[in-house]
């Protein structure tokens, strides 16, 4: 006996029902399901840090800026999470972003400002502004900011390795500075502005007088004198007696 055809339309409708539910359920849970089956599993802080260090010490400083800053973001209550702060900053600092590694740096000294790398963090943040300065004719407030730090970095840590490293920076800086003061001096004394001069050449014999600079802005100091006094002596020869009948 054949089955009527309101059994076979009504057990149609059933199946086609089914079929739209188990289709709805994987349209629904697919996504999820798919990545539980075949996505690649989410890597741990130790993996993370291990792919950030080999694209840092192979140069794809990019990659590992982006990797260090996801361990950062992800897993901050990780042990890794800390030395990825930093090795961030080292890796900005690497690609020349100065001042974006100075602010990473700055972070980190105010987060963990008993950190054992503190040290480091200084000298790194003063080699931010040493590494932009520019020649001696131009603005020197880098340099100034540079030496800042590197002072810093020796009062606070007097003992450590990086003081010793700042010490020969700051030697550096002052030689520069120095170098601004007589470039400086040079151009008002070419200009005849000797007044100007003498106050440059004067403020660098003062406060920079163990570097080479020292003896050539004695010399020019003196130049300066011999210059004014000419000048002054030739004021008075041509100054009419005006007193005279």
């Amino acid at each position: 006996m054949k089955p009527s055809k309101s059994i076979m339309h009504k057990s149609y409708f059933i199946a086609k029902c089914m079929t739209t539910a188990i289709f709805l359920i994987f349209l629904l849970g697919g996504c999820a399901l798919w990545d539980r089956l075949f996505s690649e599993q989410e890597k741990s802080p130790a993996e993370l840090m291990t792919e950030a260090m080999e694209d840092f010490d192979g140069g794809d400083l990019k990659s590992s800026t982006e990797t260090f800053q996801k361990i950062k973001d992800r897993y901050p209550y990780s042990k890794h999470a800390v030395e990825a702060e930093l090795r961030m900053a080292d890796s900005l600092y690497k690609r020349k972003l100065y001042d974006e590694a100075f602010d990473a740096y700055t972070e980190f000294e105010r987060l963990h400002p008993t950190n054992k790398d503190i040290p480091y963090v200084i000298y790194q943040k003063g080699m931010c502004d040493f590494s932009q300065a520019s020649t001696i004719d131009r603005d020197q407030s880098h340099i100034l900011k540079a030496k800042q730090e590197f002072d810093r970095l020796i009062k606070r840590f007097p003992r450590t390795t990086y003081a010793g490293l700042a010490r020969r920076k700051l030697r550096d800086c002052y030689v520069s500075l120095s170098e601004y003061e007589l470039y400086v001096g040079h151009y008002y004394y070419k200009m005849k502005k000797y007044r100007t001069a003498m106050m440059r050449y004067k403020y660098l014999i003062k406060n920079y007088p163990d570097l080479g600079q020292y003896h050539e802005a004695l010399e020019y100091l003196g130049k300066c004198e011999q210059k004014l006094a000419e000048k002054k002596k030739k004021a008075r020869w041509w100054l009419p007696d005006i007193f005279s009948d």
